[in-house]
């Protein structure tokens, strides 16, 4: 059981650390799980 499952997930993703898509790439291997946003931004 993931604490993922049957969730709606929002994801921001750091430039300079991990990118959203990578973490939605992991996200995404929970089968229900799902992704209404991904993004990967500059914080400065």
């Amino acid at each position: 059981m993931s604490i993922l499952e049957n969730k709606k997930v929002i994801i921001i993703g750091d430039r300079d650390g991990i990118p959203g898509e990578a973490i939605k790439e992991c996200v995404e291997t929970v089968e229900t799980a799902e992704v209404v946003f991904a993004s990967t931004e500059c914080f400065v």
